[in-house]
């Protein structure tokens, strides 16, 4: 899929006490060790399954849904999904995921969409959707961590181009929101001090046709 744009940004667009009550809310519920694709408990996985884990994803996060944080941010969502000529159609945002990276901790080269749409038919708003756009609010400010760069991989630009790997600068500092195409390529870099907290979310919607 040729992109025009492969990413919008609004800098600094979500106010500094609505990105600190998140952090608070996220930080009052149950925060699990981030997996990738595996829903299993924590305690069901094996020592040897985790350490795995955390070589590819190593950070804390918790899930929530609440209408003001959905209400904020998914017109943004959808302005970008405008402006940068995407226009893909979505209908439904999963739980909005808070995420903690502290020292060493990193999330390796992923992209967020499957392969294939959920198969739940008994959830009809999730079942048969794919991710299309992936947002990433950043919480606190660049001055309180060092590390923690949110890096694209544009794997499909043509091979002559330079800069097919890009760090995002844009999000550096708290309120400001980045979105992106569920199917680009990105990784989180280690945090070397300090701690980063970021709020994602992901729209989905039907498969392409």
């Amino acid at each position: 899929m040729n992109l025009r744009y492969f990413y919008w940004y609004f800098k600094k667009e979500i106010p500094l006490d609505f990105c600190n009550k998140i952090i608070k809310h996220g930080k009052s519920r149950q925060i699990v060790q981030a997996r990738t694709g595996d829903f299993r408990k924590q305690e069901d996985l094996s020592e040897k399954e985790l350490l795995d884990l955390k070589k590819t994803r190593d950070s804390y996060v918790s899930f929530f849904s609440e209408q003001w944080i959905y209400d904020a941010l998914l017109p943004l969502i959808s302005k970008a999904n405008i402006n940068a000529g995407w226009n893909f159609e979505i209908d439904w945002t999963e739980p909005t995921q808070f995420t903690e990276y502290g020292l060493n901790q990193h999330y390796d080269w992923h992209c967020d969409s499957w392969d294939q749409p959920y198969d739940e038919p008994e959830n009809s708003s999730k079942h048969n959707k794919i991710r299309k756009i992936s947002a990433i609010l950043s919480l606190n400010d660049s001055s309180q961590y060092e590390g923690g760069d949110l890096e694209f991989f544009f794997h499909h630009r043509h091979p002559d181009l330079p800069q097919k790997r890009v760090v995002c600068q844009e999000i550096k500092e708290p309120g400001s929101l980045i979105v992106f195409p569920s199917h680009l390529w990105h990784h989180v870099k280690p945090i070397v001090k300090g701690e980063r907290y970021s709020l994602v979310l992901w729209c989905c919607g039907k498969s392409f046709k």
